[in-house]
């Protein structure tokens, strides 16, 4: 079968395959991740179960859809699962959805 006789099929095709290899791409956040509201404050600062909090050089803030967003992207009182680095610092951060909010937390 030639794929060239068809090419509404094959676009088609091509453009499932890629839709389904999006979807695939499950986000993991780790068991050791804490909960917590976060809100940005300003520059490298946020505001983490009311505490002000440094973000870590390199942090990483992820939105709902996994993207990594800035620091002032950042919605305010939002819940996040956090881990913090060696210096008590916030290194990565996942915004929660509704889903992944309503979740328990596994046994550590």
């Amino acid at each position: 079968m030639s794929w060239s006789k068809f090419p509404r099929l094959a676009a088609a095709l091509a453009a499932l395959l890629i839709a389904a290899s999006a979807m695939a791409q499950l986000r993991t956040i780790p068991t050791s991740a804490e909960r917590g509201l976060m809100s940005h404050l300003s520059g490298m600062l946020v505001s983490l179960n009311g505490e002000r909090v440094q973000l870590a050089t390199g942090a990483q803030i992820r939105d709902t859809s996994n993207r990594i967003i800035l620091p002032a992207a950042l919605p305010p009182e939002s819940r996040v699962k956090y881990t913090l680095d060696l210096q008590g610092q916030v290194h990565r951060v996942w915004i929660l959805t509704p889903a992944e909010a309503a979740q328990p937390d596994l046994e550590k």
